[in-house]
């Protein structure tokens, strides 16, 4: 059963998701307003949001440089999630970009070496 706690973490969960998303569109770098908003999981107290990114192709020296420049404007992200959601206080933002597409897509290929055997 769902109680009272979880479900105002997974509705700040919902609202994160979109509100970053938003948040990361206005921002005037293109590296960063291109990027697409897959998921936000709140620990529990709602003190740090882990917000999941869509890769979109970047390899790894891009993705160094995309967490770069977000740790540097979290905070400008966490202002504006802050105005609209008119909570008293922001999660501390951690983001990373998401795996589970490539396991899926791994598991896939796997599956698919399985039939052909």
């Amino acid at each position: 059963m769902i109680d009272k706690a979880q479900i105002k973490r997974l509705r700040t969960q919902s609202l994160l998701k979109e509100l970053v998303g938003e948040a990361l569109a206005n921002l005037d770098d293109p590296m960063l307003n291109g990027l697409l908003v897959n998921d936000v999981d709140c620990k529990k107290g709602r003190y740090d949001a882990f917000i999941y990114l869509d890769k979109m192709g970047l390899d790894k020296k891009e993705q160094e440089v995309v967490l770069s420049k977000l740790k540097r404007v979290s905070k400008v992200l966490q202002s504006h999630c802050l105005g609209a959601l008119g909570m008293y206080r922001c999660p501390n933002f951690h983001f990373r970009f998401d795996e589970s597409l490539d396991k899926i897509n791994r598991i896939e290929e796997l599956f698919k070496q399985i039939k052909e055997k």
